[in-house]
C-alpha cells in the first residue's frame, strides 16, 4: 500500500512554485526569495528521500541526524559553491548555508524526533 504524500510537503512545493512564478513576473520579496526557499529546501529534500525509500521501495526508514547534516553539507556545496562557478544565475551566500542548516535542524527536531517519541510509547 502506497503512503500518501504529506500535506506539508505539498504546501512547500506549492509555495516554491509560487515563488518561481512571482520571480518570472518580476515580483521580488527579498526575505522570501533569498532565505525562505533555502529554509524549506533541506526539509523537502529529506522528506522526499524518506518518501521514496518508504512508499516506493518498501523500506521502513527515517532520516537520522547524520543524514540531515550530510544533506545540509551536500546541498550547501552544490548550490553555494559548485553552481555559482557554473552559472551566473546562482550566488554563493553564507546566509543560505545557515538557512539550509536551520531548516535541517527544524526538520530533524520537529519531524524525526517527534516520530521517535511517538513510536517509543
Amino acid at each position: 500500500m502506497k503512503k500518501r504524500i504529506s500535506y506539508w510537503f505539498l504546501l512547500g512545493l506549492f509555495v516554491w512554485l509560487l515563488i518561481i512564478q512571482m520571480r518570472k513576473k518580476g515580483i521580488y520579496i527579498p526575505v522570501i526569495n533569498n532565505h525562505f526557499t533555502d529554509f524549506i529546501t533541506v526539509p523537502m529534500y529529506c522528506y522526499l528521500i524518506e518518501y521514496i525509500m518508504n512508499a516506493w521501495l518498501g523500506f521502513r526508514w527515517k532520516p537520522d541526524f547524520e543524514f540531515v547534516l550530510t544533506s545540509v553539507l551536500y546541498l550547501s556545496l552544490l548550490f553555494e559553491v559548485i553552481c555559482p562557478k557554473l552559472s551566473e544565475l546562482f550566488t554563493g551566500d553564507i546566509l543560505d548555508v545557515l538557512m539550509y542548516f536551520v531548516g535541517g535542524m527544524f526538520y530533524y527536531f520537529f519531524k524525526i524526533q517527534s516520530f521517535h517519541k511517538v513510536n517509543k510509547d
